[in-house]
């Protein structure tokens, strides 16, 4: 039994109704937009981790200069 009850043979059947409908060619297509898609979205959550860890090394820095100018 493969995934949600459905059998390997019907996974296939289906991709074969499937790349008859749309064409290979369109189907290249969007799985390299998503593809696209999904790399995009990895740097700009990359991205955003940077900017909040460069943000708290600054804070941190910040706070360590305020405690060392109090004593």
């Amino acid at each position: 039994m493969g995934i949600g009850g459905i059998s390997i043979w019907q996974l296939l059947i289906i991709l074969l109704i499937v790349a008859l409908i749309f064409g290979t060619k369109k189907l290249r297509g969007i799985g390299g937009d998503l593809g696209g898609a999904v790399k995009g979205f990895k740097k700009a959550i990359n991205e955003d981790a940077d900017e909040k860890s460069e943000e708290s090394e600054s804070d941190s820095e910040q706070t360590e200069t305020s405690n060392s100018e109090e004593k």
